[in-house]
């Protein structure tokens, strides 16, 4: 058997054409006949989720499949956007629209099937893992779309397979191969607001022989970002235009004077009666006269300054070639090479006197007899900024072959895969708190050069922006911003000496030896009994290391310390499939498929995962089909290596007045009364909720973690009525569980458990202030805790109608129903499952629907993307409420706001020009349809769902083929 054949191109081009724009419908494989009329058995194919290569393509497990053509049909640049607009696909893993967070992680793509966690989805390239990240995590925007030929989606757990990691399913790339020609690709867009430009250029060229072909694609692709102030709903605050001021901080750009205190400890307090005191417009902040109450519209309206979608830059190369040795032994090579950079942008930093008061001799003290300074000043001047690049080298190496005993023939083939992260972060915004010590440090002014200098004229400091050669530049954190004056922010010399460059750099290498192989042992009356097994060794190591301040807590960064550790695994499948029945009475096949993986890690020890499907053809036209599979998913070396880092964190204190705590038990013992008002930023009142602490929280890694385990179970039916060529339809049921899971726990969620659920056990970690009650100190580190449960349906339709004179159409609809989607915070016997379908992200409903019709050289394509209603946790009064009576599972008043449905409506227009070239013009979200105001900010920095819309977009493509 020679590899390069047509029928097995054939069968590939089949499993395309059974697939569907928007995934999932599966039609029957059928005997293909040759010009003279004589059938021709297809060439077997791997299809995702089996080693077994078979000639069907009809599987036991519900998988998608995405064309090139079909992605072509859309207006996305990145797989990632390809893919989220999956129904199965869940919320966003790090959405562009959390501006705040950070890590390692920050700036690239995932995907979270079924809501389970971007980490419990495993992606391959080519049936070969994508490298990782310390957490997991494999960024998409690795891959370039031009390499693409189709995606497949296996909405199943892999484990048995796989390995770790396929819980929720697996996203199976593979890439263009025997390409012949060349093709160059333009896209051109942009929202209706004239801002996030969207720009990707891409060439694709080939060239097969009689034993030989090689594939090169190249690509660029560049969005710019969206920045909040210039949304609705993002301009305002954190809960949309109707509540000005609402999240506004009192820590101003303004800068706020809040009084004195000398060194026996004793308090004066500032001249205005708030307690909040700024400055006049224009006047000497030295004076204590000039200064005023602090007013609502001088707050911090951070979202000024935030990015509301990231800024990403992509830069690709992958190169594709096989080479037939022999007849029967073939080489293949994949290389590929991508750099990313993403940028991020938040608000200058709230900086306080936590940090260090005014000194008593410093110039700009407005009351030095009275002592040292407190103050607050965001640092307006220097936005925080950080660029994140990711360089990526990934090189597969293989040999296939074919071997032949008697009439069965077996295919094998042994791999080399090496694929190498190497990240890079820069940032700048945050201020050296050395260097701020110094500025706001004894200072006085120096009549000879005529500004104020550090130090005092008897034992001066030399003025200069270079903190390391021991200069200084005083600093006025009472200069409101845009004031011009001695210690202005504005001053580029005072920025440099505060404001170092900070560079955190990571190393994540994945390696992978394997061997597989896989036929027929002998014939059963019902066909071939199938086998295939196989070996792997696979080594993971990952750094992180961040920068030296924010190691030494010498920023006003957040804390984080290096993530550093490897392991190693040795692992061994077998997978036999069993034909039992084949064209008898209500039995046109059945048959059975039984896989097992053993694998054996160095860090923790083994495990045994299996997995048992099935298939049964009544008759020609009908197919049901069911698994039961067992998953696990190993830690990661930031779970088991990683460092402690601190984060700013936003919650709701149950134990606050009007709140499900309230003067219960648990607070009550905490010594918290039922009149405490939860105290936030500045240690100001929280006047809405969730509201973020002034106090550092940590979080880090446990070595000591066990992996996850899983159960899913699958049974559907898919549907081929004769009596209507081309039309599909499938239903599939699903329940997924996971126990033990690696959680990382939320303040809420701990909160809640000690103080609403009165789980003593959870209370160990809280530390409050004895005079305000506020909470001061809480860890909530990784551990396996509790459990996650999701069970639902998915439901397509597919129609491919007949050609008519009107040209021809398909239409698609694909639906996900989410049953059930519970959590399980702990272990404990007496806490109870809490249920989330509804909240933003765990959609009820979601439905997509695709409609394409072609006449000659146009085509118009158009999908409609629905979700359903969402609901979350009511916020202070006077924001909306309308299930204000709602309780939760243990009974406790838990008010609801709940919102309506949102489709978002896309389209495109696309014709072939007589010089082979295709031109198209579309638009996502045509209607330009936005969703409601999110108060809880679901996968967002803002009030509004991060995986929603953000405007419309219109865009151009250009294709040329040569």
């Amino acid at each position: 058997m020679t590899f390069k054949t047509t029928r097995l191109r054939d069968a590939i081009t089949f499993a395309l054409a059974v697939g569907t724009a928007a995934g999932g419908s599966v039609a029957f494989a059928q005997d293909t006949t040759d010009t003279q009329g004589d059938a021709q058995q297809l060439d077997r194919i791997e299809v995702t989720g089996s080693r077994i290569r078979r000639a069907e393509v009809e599987t036991a497990q519900p998988i998608i499949t995405l064309s090139r053509d079909q992605i072509q049909n859309q207006g996305f640049t990145s797989v990632a956007d390809i893919l989220q607009n999956l129904t199965s696909a869940g919320s966003p893993a790090i959405s562009r629209a959390e501006a705040l967070a950070s890590g390692e992680n920050v700036g690239g793509y995932y995907i979270d099937l079924r809501n389970l966690g971007a980490a419990r989805t495993l992606v391959l390239v080519n049936g070969k893992r994508l490298g990782i990240t310390t957490s997991g995590l494999q960024d998409l925007s690795q891959i370039p779309v031009s390499a693409i030929q189709r995606i497949e989606v296996l909405k199943d757990g892999a484990s048995a397979i796989y390995g770790s990691d396929a819980i929720a399913g697996v996203v199976n790339v593979i890439t263009r191969r025997n390409f012949d020609g060349a093709e160059a690709n333009v896209y051109l867009g942009s929202f209706d607001e004239g801002d996030g430009f969207r720009q990707s250029y891409d060439v694709t060229l080939g060239a097969t022989g009689e034993r030989a072909s090689v594939t090169l694609s190249a690509e660029y692709t560049k969005e710019d970002p969206v920045f909040a102030r210039d949304r609705w709903f993002s301009a305002y605050g954190n809960s949309g235009p109707n509540f000005p001021f609402s999240g506004w901080s009192a820590i101003s750009q303004n800068g706020v004077w809040l009084g004195n205190v000398d060194a026996d400890g004793n308090f004066t307090a500032p001249t205005c009666s708030s307690g909040l005191c700024t400055v006049n417009a224009g006047q000497d902040p030295r004076n204590p006269a000039n200064y005023h109450n602090l007013t609502p519209a001088e707050r911090a309206n951070a979202n000024q300054q935030m990015m509301l979608q990231t800024g990403i830059e992509r830069r690709s190369v992958l190169v594709s070639g096989t080479l037939d040795i022999t007849d029967e032994l073939k080489f293949t090579a994949d290389v590929g090479y991508t750099n990313r950079t993403t940028d991020q942008q938040i608000a200058g930093y709230p900086f306080n006197y936590g940090f260090g008061l005014v000194s008593a001799d410093s110039y700009f003290n407005p009351n030095p007899a009275a002592g040292d300074a407190y103050f607050y000043r965001r640092l307006w001047e220097v936005p925080r900024t950080t660029r994140s690049q990711l360089d990526t080298l990934r090189v597969s190496l293989g040999l296939e072959g074919v071997l032949n005993f008697g009439d069965k023939q077996w295919d094998w083939d042994v791999g080399y895969l090496s694929n190498r992260n190497t990240s890079n972060k820069y940032g700048r915004g945050d201020a050296n708190t050395l260097a701020t010590a110094r500025a706001m440090g004894a200072s006085y002014f120096n009549g000879a050069t005529g500004r104020v200098e550090c130090g005092t004229a008897a034992n001066p400091i030399a003025y200069g922006s270079n903190y390391g050669n021991g200069e200084c530049i005083p600093f006025n954190p009472f200069l409101p911003y845009g004031q011009a004056g001695q210690g202005s922010l504005s001053n580029p010399d005072l920025q440099t000496f505060l404001f170092p460059e900070y560079h955190d750099a990571g190393l994540t290498t994945t390696t992978i030896y394997s061997a597989n192989i896989g036929g027929s042992l002998f014939s059963l009356p019902a066909g071939d009994l199938g086998i295939a097994f196989g070996i792997e060794h696979r080594e993971e190591d990952g750094r992180f290391v961040p920068d030296a301040f924010n190691q030494g807590g010498l920023s006003t960064g957040l804390p984080a310390t290096t993530t550093a550790g490897s392991y190693s695994l040795n692992e061994a499948y077998a997978e036999v499939e069993i034909p039992v029945l084949a064209d008898v009475a209500f039995a046109k096949e059945l048959t059975f498929n039984v896989a097992t993986r053993y694998s054996d890690y160095s860090n923790f020890g083994d495990t045994l995962n299996s997995k048992f499907s099935m298939r049964w053809r009544p008759m020609e036209g009908l197919l049901f089909r069911a698994t039961y599979a067992e998953g696990f998913r190993a830690p990661t070396i930031n779970d088991l290596y990683g460092g402690i880092g601190g984060s700013f964190e936003s919650y709701t204190d149950p134990c606050a007045a009007g709140q499900p705590g309230a003067g219960g038990p648990a607070c009550t013992a905490a010594g918290v009364p039922a009149t405490y008002v939860q105290l936030g930023q500045g240690n100001i009142p929280c006047t809405t909720l969730p509201c973020q602490t002034n106090f550092q929280f940590l979080s880090g890694s446990n070595p000591n973690l066990s992996p996850e385990s899983s159960t899913s179970k699958t049974a559907g039916v898919v549907w081929s009525p004769k009596f209507v060529q081309g039309l599909d339809f499938t239903l599939d049921w699903f329940d997924v569980k996971i126990e033990d899971t690696i959680a990382d726990d939320s303040v809420d969620l701990i909160l809640g458990d000690c103080y609403v659920s009165n789980i003593p056990a959870r209370c160990a970690g809280i530390v409050r202030d004895p005079n305000t009650h506020v909470i001061r100190n809480l860890f909530f580190g990784l551990t396996n805790l509790g459990a996650i449960r999701t069970e639902g349906y998915d439901f397509g339709v597919n129609y491919r109608a007949p050609e008519t004179s009107f040209g021809k159409f398909n239409v698609n609809w694909q639906t996900t129903y989410t049953s059930k989607y519970d959590q399980l915070s702990d272990n404990s016997p007496e806490t109870l499952w809490v249920g989330y379908v509804g909240s933003p992200g765990v959609f009820r409903i979601r439905s997509n629907l695709g409609l394409l019709w072609e006449m000659g050289d146009y085509a118009v394509s158009y999908t409609a993307r629905y979700y359903s209603g969402m609901k979350e946790s009511c916020a202070s009064a006077p924001r909306p409420c309308s299930d204000a009576g709602h309780r939760d599972v243990y009974g406790a008043a838990d008010p609801l706001n709940r919102v309506g449905a949102n489709t978002f409506h896309d389209l495109q227009f696309s014709v072939k020009l007589p010089w082979n070239a295709t031109a198209a013009i579309g638009a996502n979200n045509i209607t330009d349809h936005y969703g409601p105001i999110m108060f809880t900010q679901p996968n967002s920095s803002f009030p509004y769902y991060g995986g929603f819309d953000i405007g419309r977009v219109w865009y151009l493509k250009y294709q040329q083929r040569f």
